[in-house]
């Protein structure tokens, strides 16, 4: 897709007035209701609906079809993120009327750290083609780490910093308490961060992590800059929205983690098949409508897995604590 320097300049312009609204309408801190998060999520989802829709109207239906499959694919990785946005908010203890707060400015700095890898990621794939190979070989070893972990059980149950956030705590120091929405305030004549501003950089950094694999993942689906930045851009900006309205859900989507292994590996392939064709090896090439089939297959059966798993969990703990309480009433009237 042929994109001119005016079309990318509207669009930071419009995704900037976006975020400005988003701000502008959320700038009096307060505790986010499930009926408030879901009227943005939906307003977001629309908006991206609407933009892909535009692409097809406008550019052409392959643009439009990179356009969705990397959107779907960054914004089902993002729900990955929200599980460490859960320690973060209970490692530095955030008031949950700042939590919005937080969660905006956090996205906007992760934004722009992803801007910069997006850059980088295509500046690198147009010289160096084999590149692909890397980025194929990566995919695939993350998503075997993804379903090892899962297999093993293993959880996070706290958020370890970061070295570039102990590095800025150790310089600038940080106050012992918040103070509102203040990101600096002055103690004993020093400035110093406040855990708010603290908080805000830990959520922005650690989404560095994250671009790892989701950066590689949707140049997987396009090489497309313009797409692939516009994709991320839709898939972060509704993210804080989606932390307060699944922020209760998260624990019972208990096979996420191998939908994102099968999702991870499947464009791992895709990479590598490509590759392989661009070194003129003729080998089938997966289609876009094949990468969003299987893509939005894997979520929907991850999704109902997930939920039928966690109800026989609970079903299971329910009888087990009936068990128990029956037990412990037979041994005090034997007693």
């Amino acid at each position: 897709m042929d994109v001119s320097m005016t079309l990318w300049v509207l669009t930071i312009l419009g995704l900037g007035a976006l975020i400005g609204a988003d701000f502008f309408i959320g700038r009096k801190p307060h505790d986010v209701s499930v009926k408030e998060a879901g009227v943005w999520t939906i307003v977001w989802i629309v908006l991206a609906a609407l933009f892909g829709i535009g692409l097809l109207i406008f550019g052409d239906s392959q643009a439009s079809g990179e356009f969705f499959a990397g959107y779907i694919t960054e914004k089902s990785l993002s729900v990955d993120n929200l599980f460490v946005f859960v320690l973060i908010m209970a490692k530095f203890a955030v008031p949950s009327h700042l939590q919005q707060r937080v969660l905006l400015v956090g996205v906007l700095i992760a934004l722009v750290l992803r801007a910069i890898f997006i850059a980088a990621g295509a500046a690198i794939i147009t010289s160096f083609s084999w590149v692909f190979y890397i980025f194929g070989a990566f995919l695939i070893y993350t998503a075997w780490k993804l379903i090892q972990e899962a297999r093993s059980g293993e959880e996070e149950d706290d958020f370890e910093e970061n070295r570039l956030l102990k590095t800025v705590e150790r310089k600038f120091g940080v106050a012992d308490r918040y103070h509102g929405t203040k990101l600096f305030i002055r103690n004993n004549g020093k400035r110093v961060l406040t855990p708010l501003m603290v908080v805000m950089l830990a959520i922005g950094t650690t989404d560095i992590l994250f671009a790892l694999d989701s950066i590689p993942a949707i140049f997987g689906l396009t090489q497309d800059p313009y797409i692939v930045f516009t994709a991320n851009a839709f898939a972060l900006m509704g993210l804080r929205q989606l932390y307060f309205l699944i922020g209760g859900l998260l624990k019972k989507l208990v096979h996420l983690s191998y939908g994102l292994s099968v999702i991870l590996g499947f464009i791992g392939v895709k990479l590598v098949l490509h590759a392989l064709h661009e070194s003129g090896v003729h080998v089938p090439e997966i289609s876009i409508p094949v990468s969003l089939a299987v893509i939005c297959g894997v979520l929907i059966i991850t999704t109902i897995t997930s939920l039928i798993a966690s109800k026989r969990q609970s079903e299971r703990a329910a009888a087990q604590s009936v068990a128990e309480s029956d037990g412990a009433g037979k041994d005090s009237v034997g007693a």
